[in-house]
């Protein structure tokens, strides 16, 4: 099944018909609203708003694992995030949509970044942090639709909820990095954990504050203001791709513990069984 997070500005999506509204309590707590469970035109699918219902909380503030368990809970097989996100390239325009490959984690360990831990271990590969195939799938539509889009760019992913120094700025470009926000990292490692595809739609909305000409410098209200007017394209492009058929289900995310884990199941805790018969799902 497929599950969208919606970031800022998304918390709803038009067209969708409620099935049912849902409270999913994980170990980790409660996710950061009620899931959607909807269908578009026959399709059934799971919404989550990635920062509440009312944008009631802050990057740092969401529980990201209770958010990509529930949806695993559920029955998510792939989950498409949306987020806004600043530009560190020159050609990569405010307005511009783009579908990253991979991701640098700036967000300095503050997360809670792992389901794993306290007497259960596991590591799982994150070389390819976005599903390649998911990926593609979306690009092809985006190209379908004729929207203007960028392909296999480094996302980075900061603490937050303060925007960026214009020396922080001058380093992620120095990285290699192209896009920068707040909320894609540690989701996109806690879906990798989970078995679940990912990739997300990531909305230009400035040029954070690298370049020289404060006007171009990133503000609420720009991003509120872009992001505004590029949320309808995007919403377009999802009607699509739930109507569309997707990419085949043997993905190699969809065996991404296999291996991973190094606790010998008779020695996991008796807390993390169930947890870990989900996640294997």
């Amino acid at each position: 099944m497929l599950a969208i997070i919606g970031g800022t500005g998304l918390y709803h999506i038009q067209g969708l018909e409620t099935i049912e509204t849902l409270q999913i309590d994980t170990p980790f707590g409660s996710p950061s609203a009620p899931i959607v469970k909807a269908a578009y035109q026959n399709t059934k699918m799971l919404f989550l708003p990635r920062h509440g219902k009312n944008h009631e909380r802050l990057p740092h503030e969401i529980n990201y694992p209770a958010n990509i368990f529930a949806l695993k809970k559920l029955g998510a097989t792939r989950i498409i995030s949306v987020s806004a996100t600043g530009s560190l390239q020159e050609d990569i325009h405010p307005g511009d949509i783009v579908f990253p490959s991979q991701y640098f984690d700036w967000t300095r360990g503050r997360r809670q970044s792992s389901f794993f831990g306290n007497g259960l271990s596991a590591h799982i590969s994150t070389a390819e942090p976005v599903c390649t195939r998911l990926n593609r799938w979306m690009a092809d539509h985006a190209e379908e639709m004729e929207l203007t889009f960028h392909f296999g760019k480094t996302y980075a992913c900061v603490e937050g909820p303060r925007l960026g120094t214009k020396a922080e700025s001058h380093f992620l470009r120095l990285a290699g990095c192209d896009l920068v926000g707040m909320t894609n990292v540690p989701e996109a490692f806690l879906a990798k954990e989970a078995q679940i595809c990912y990739a997300a739609i990531c909305i230009v909305t400035d040029y954070d504050c690298w370049k020289e000409d404060p006007s171009h410098h990133a503000s609420l209200a720009s991003v509120l203001a872009l992001y505004s007017q590029s949320i309808e394209s995007v919403q377009d492009l999802l009607r699509l791709l739930m109507v569309s058929e997707p990419p085949p289900a043997d993905c190699s995310c969809r065996t991404s513990l296999k291996d991973a884990v190094i606790t010998p199941d008779a020695q996991v805790p008796a807390s993390f069984k169930d947890m870990l018969t989900i996640l294997r799902k």
